[in-house]
């Protein structure tokens, strides 16, 4: 067994724990919409046809935001498509992902949806194949209470009240050559900060999200985010980060410290903006919307678009089914945009349903969670109050990747109110169960009164539909307090959540 020690200390303050790093995405792609949210025939379903079980499974979740409507697919679409009497909506194609879109759901049927479900939309506009006026068009249908052309059409439509949506993302990885529409970073600098500073006329406060890098490895990481922000800084808060994460050719060593890579593409992207900020001489900080990240397997089968003369309403596409390997790497990467809640303002686990999801569905039938569906659901439910700086003493482990990484990572929340700290911790180790100690003397008379740990001697294990609960987070009877010392031992593959109070 190998030996870890963290110390807590109250007072070494990293910032408050965001509702917002709770979020999820929902785009026009597979059965993310259709089948998924969407399900006209399921026995939940409302008048709108969305499913009533989706719907608990996502209070369940904890997810706070919604990012809308993509993703790749809004480089292409057209948003007035999707209002209006639902009989004389058009088909479209998708050419993001060689589908057909029939536009059952829009704008006015996601609002209603996010209404039902308690999230905050994070709407998307299309900065790909359009651009100011489309932008301006759809925060008008939405935002501006009526007396226009666009915001009378809403009410028309059925919401006399407008949305006031807040958050918005000015396009979808604009960086890379797959994106329709994909630009220069001067070009796509230029609209951006065209189209921030138009939308602002008409709402001041919206919070502005500019698209950043679509991963780590992009040869243009760092160079984008700088020519994009000497452009937009101004008209703008947040600036996006995509990443994905999966196991290659059986390199687990290395997947399980994905956290890595993460940690230093939130440092790389803060320090970039911050130089821009200081050569601008700007007086207000941008920080990091981490509105896509995930594990996903991009070479599987099932990842790769239909082509040729077939273009089918919501194929199967991008259904992983995640192992434990998969959940406990899920739970690192919260751990890591947590560590980062002074930078990460809002971040978007992609995606919510069937589309490399924590939910699964049956078209008119099951609904089941996956295995990432219980480190975020836990860490959405329990981490509170002010994210901690830790101290954190682990032995290494040799990666492929990444090097020496330490076995053991960890974060901790502390809620002043309740007196409360919960500790999120994984065991990167392929072999060895870790004894992890905590140093609580800045927290004296705490015990514990939840522990679990999710794990399993074969990390290959996945949920089904027929057998959901074999990788459920079980108690950790390890877990005590003595002397101001927390104690518990941590299997090899795991992640685990040990919630303290006062006695």
């Amino acid at each position: 067994m190998l030996s870890a020690s963290v110390t807590i200390d109250p007072a070494f303050v990293v910032g408050p724990v965001r509702p917002r790093t709770f979020g999820s995405f929902v785009e026009h792609l597979g059965r993310s919409v259709y089948t998924g949210l969407h399900d006209p025939g399921h026995p939940t379903a409302d008048a709108d046809g969305f499913r009533g079980d989706v719907v608990e499974l996502t209070r369940e979740l904890g997810v706070s935001t919604v990012r809308y409507p993509g993703g790749n697919f809004v480089s292409g679409y057209r948003w007035e498509d999707g209002i209006g009497p639902v009989e004389q909506r058009p088909r479209r194609l998708d050419l993001a992902w060689h589908s057909t879109d029939p536009n059952l759901v829009g704008v006015d049927e996601f609002m209603r949806w996010c209404a039902r479900a308690g999230v905050e939309p994070m709407m998307a506009v299309n900065l790909g194949t359009r651009g100011v006026q489309e932008a301006l068009d759809l925060l008008e249908y939405c935002n501006v209470p009526g007396g226009t052309e666009w915001s009378d059409l809403r009410r028309a439509n059925g919401a006399q009240d407008p949305y006031r949506i807040t958050m918005w993302c000015l396009g979808n990885e604009m960086d890379g050559p797959w994106q329709i529409g994909h630009k220069t970073a001067y070009e796509y600098g230029r609209l951006a900060a065209e189209t921030a500073r138009a939308m602002r006329m008409v709402d001041p406060d919206l919070e502005l999200v500019v698209c950043g890098s679509s991963g780590s490895q992009i040869p243009t990481f760092g160079e984008w985010e700088h020519t994009v922000l000497t452009e937009a800084y101004e008209h703008v808060d947040h600036i996006s980060a995509h990443a994905y994460y999966w196991e290659e050719d059986g390199d687990l060593a290395s997947f399980l410290a994905s956290a890595v890579d993460m940690d230093h593409f939130v440092d790389s992207v803060a320090a970039t903006a911050d130089a821009v900020r200081a050569a601008g001489k700007h007086t207000k900080r941008i920080h990091v919307s981490f509105d896509e990240w995930n594990v996903w397997y991009q070479k599987r089968a099932e990842s790769r678009p239909p082509s040729g003369d077939d273009w089918p309403v919501a194929p199967v596409l991008l259904e992983d089914r995640y192992n434990v390997a998969d959940a406990v790497v899920v739970g690192n990467l919260l751990i890591s945009l947590l560590r980062h809640t002074d930078r990460v303002h809002a971040a978007s686990l992609a995606q919510l349903v069937n589309v490399i999801a924590p939910i699964m569905t049956e078209p008119g039938g099951r609904s089941w969670r996956q295995t990432t569906f219980h480190p975020f659901a836990l860490t959405a439910r329990h981490a509170a109050g002010d994210v901690l700086r830790l101290a954190v003493d682990a032995p290494v482990q040799e990666t492929a990747k990444f090097g020496p990484v330490p076995v053991l990572d960890a974060v901790a929340t502390h809620d002043a109110e309740t007196g409360s700290v919960v500790i999120l911790a994984v065991n990167r180790s392929l072999t060895d169960d870790v004894a992890l100690d905590v140093d609580l003397r800045g927290f004296p008379g705490l015990r514990v009164v939840e522990a679990l740990t999710l794990s399993n001697p074969d990390h290959t294990w996945s949920a089904t539909a027929d057998d959901a609960t074999s990788v459920l987070p079980r108690p950790n009877t390890t877990a005590k307090v003595s002397d101001d010392r927390a104690h518990v031992d941590l299997p090899p593959v795991s992640w685990s959540m040990i919630r303290l109070e006062r006695i």
